[in-house]
């Protein structure tokens, strides 16, 4: 859909950058995201004019359902990440924001604020993942639904506003249980088989309940409001088919951009550049 082009754009350019970063001017000021997920924990950074620079990734079981479960460790994760990515700018990252399941509260939502600070970050802005991927998608009227490894958030929007946020504690991690359950397979392996190419049309209808029931989620959270559109970001949306089933269920037309995973990140970091420029 044109509305979704200059998200698949910038996305695109996001994604470019991680294997070719940007040549960036000495002192220049720039911006990172950083995204706590189930799976993996991303960085993004971006420049003033809100352009990306780089990024990086790493797999790591750090959070559980949006909740920070091994401190220590996350920290340390994101310190490695900054590090890498201040190796190939030559630069050293300064500041951040940082982005929490909607449902998240009190010492847990800081808890994720705290990780990027033990890793030498400057948090300007901590936000909700949703409103975060939206800063991405430029959502005027419609819902949006993150869909990462642990929860399932809904941001809806009215004339650009939030006037509604939710979360579950439904997600990739539930897939890969269902997956691991029907082959009778370790959870790590049903991980790797549920990102494979070659097997997701086999896995489509073993993974159809689960849709099903993330959908319900999902409708049950709108019903009270006139909602014309829904878009999905997060890992777990990228799963070819979800969009489908999603509209099914809920009767309200779907639309994904071409990465979901990556779409939470850049819109960290673009909440950082926008509360700090």
């Amino acid at each position: 859909m044109d509305f979704l082009k200059d998200a698949n754009q910038l996305i695109k350019r996001f994604e470019d950058t991680i294997q070719q970063p940007v040549t960036v001017k000495k002192g220049a000021k720039l911006y990172t995201g950083v995204d706590l997920g189930t799976a993996f924990i991303v960085l993004a950074v971006v420049d003033e004019k809100g352009q990306p620079v780089t990024g990086a990734m790493r797999y790591a079981e750090v959070v559980k359902d949006g909740l920070v479960v091994d401190y220590v460790g996350a920290s340390r994760i994101v310190k490695e990440l900054k590090a890498e990515v201040e190796e190939k700018l030559g630069m050293e990252l300064e500041t951040a924001a940082a982005a929490y399941p909607p449902g998240t509260v009190g010492g847990d939502r800081k808890a994720i604020q705290y990780v990027a600070e033990g890793a030498g970050f400057d948090v300007i802005a901590l936000i909700d993942e949703p409103t975060a991927a939206n800063q991405v998608l430029g959502i005027v009227n419609g819902a949006v639904v993150d869909i990462g490894g642990g929860t399932t958030g809904v941001a809806i929007l009215k004339e650009g506003e939030v006037v509604y946020i939710a979360d579950e504690p439904t997600g990739g991690t539930h897939f890969s249980l269902v997956v691991a359950g029907a082959y009778g397979i370790p959870f790590e392996e049903a991980e790797k088989l549920k990102t494979n190419p070659v097997r997701q049309k086999e896995l489509f209808p073993v993974l159809k309940p689960v849709m099903e029931k993330v959908a319900s989620i999902v409708g049950r959270h709108i019903q009270k409001f006139h909602v014309d559109n829904l878009f999905l970001a997060g890992g777990t949306s990228c799963f070819p088919g979800i969009e489908t089933i999603m509209q099914k269920e809920t009767g309200i037309p779907t639309w994904k951009p071409d990465n979901p995973f990556l779409v939470t990140p850049m819109g960290i970091a673009l909440s950082a550049q926008r509360r700090g420029g």
